[in-house]
């Protein structure tokens, strides 16, 4: 009887632990870098050398992610209903943004996004778990391998 309250303790203290710690993002965090590991562990830009983003956590389990190139192209026609392939292409390649709703594991050390919208349509709807760590006011997460073996890396300071 007594290992069994032991186990249920142990499993009830995990369980709530995750909202616990999941307060601990909620607030407004500032991009710091977005960069990639290449295959061969180096680590490079990825939004270039001066990356701008947002990323909000609130209480209730709500996110949203901005990560923004520092160079973005303008249209030459000023109209975003008249870019041309080109410009089409490099907007959508300077920026990486969705929104949902989100969990954090924190025996896992992963944060799960339930993905509402996404810039690229694909990821609409879908569900994400990336590998985060949160050390004073700094948080990153890494994201799953692209195709090319590069990994994605999110590196945000809390503002205060």
């Amino acid at each position: 009887m007594n290992k069994m309250l032991q186990y249920v303790i142990a499993t009830f203290s995990t369980c709530i632990s995750i909202p616990v710690f999941g307060q601990q993002l909620a607030g407004t965090w500032k991009l710091i870098a977005a960069d990639k590991i290449l295959p061969d562990g180096r680590q490079a830009a990825d939004y270039g050398d001066n990356p701008h983003g947002i990323a909000i956590f609130t209480n209730n389990g709500h996110y949203t992610v901005e990560i923004f190139h520092n160079d973005r192209q303008r249209f030459a026609s000023g109209d975003r209903e008249k870019g041309t392939p080109e410009e089409y292409r490099n907007a959508m390649l300077t920026m990486s943004c969705h929104f949902g709703t989100y969990e954090v594991d924190t025996v896992k050390n992963r944060i799960r996004f339930h993905i509402d919208k996404a810039s690229f349509p694909n990821a609409d709807g879908t569900s994400r778990e990336n590998t985060f760590s949160l050390k004073d006011d700094q948080l990153s997460w890494q994201l799953p391998p692209r195709p090319n073996g590069e990994i994605p890396l999110s590196v945000f300071t809390r503002i205060r």
